[in-house]
């Protein structure tokens, strides 16, 4: 079986989600090289949420999610847990060592970034956030 086809229980499920906006310029020109890291990584689903077309989504109810204040901001889920939240530096290669980190990486026991994994784990259900 090859690593696009592991099954569930042989890898953990990873979504990368890359929250930006469309009127920042340094998210445009990221945007074309996290579409071709998704295209490298089938085994994870790389998704791109604009944080204002969906700001309803991630502002839920009484959680308490974070503010995505700077650009990029990653969130990266394995088996829907938050392993990884923050800014990073608009290089595929930041993005690339986390997906091989993935594995290795703790879950992250801020309430706020577990309530923001909930949204978004949500809003990657819609097929037409997804990169690759």
């Amino acid at each position: 079986m090859s690593t696009a086809e592991s099954s569930p229980s042989s890898s953990p499920a990873l979504l990368l989600a890359c929250l930006c906006a469309a009127w920042c310029p340094t998210c445009v020109s990221y945007q074309e090289a996290f579409q071709a890291l998704a295209a490298q990584h089938p085994e994870a689903r790389l998704v791109w949420i604009d944080i204002e077309d969906h700001a309803d989504a991630l502002e839920a109810g009484d959680e308490d999610i974070p503010d995505i204040e700077n650009f990029p901001t990653l969130l990266l889920l394995r088996d829907g847990q938050a392993v990884f939240h923050g800014t990073v530096l608009p290089h595929a290669q930041v993005a690339e060592r986390l997906l091989q980190q993935a594995p290795s990486l703790r879950p992250l026991a801020d309430a706020s970034v577990r309530a923001l994994a909930r949204a978004v784990a949500g809003l990657a259900a819609d097929p037409a956030l997804d990169m690759g």
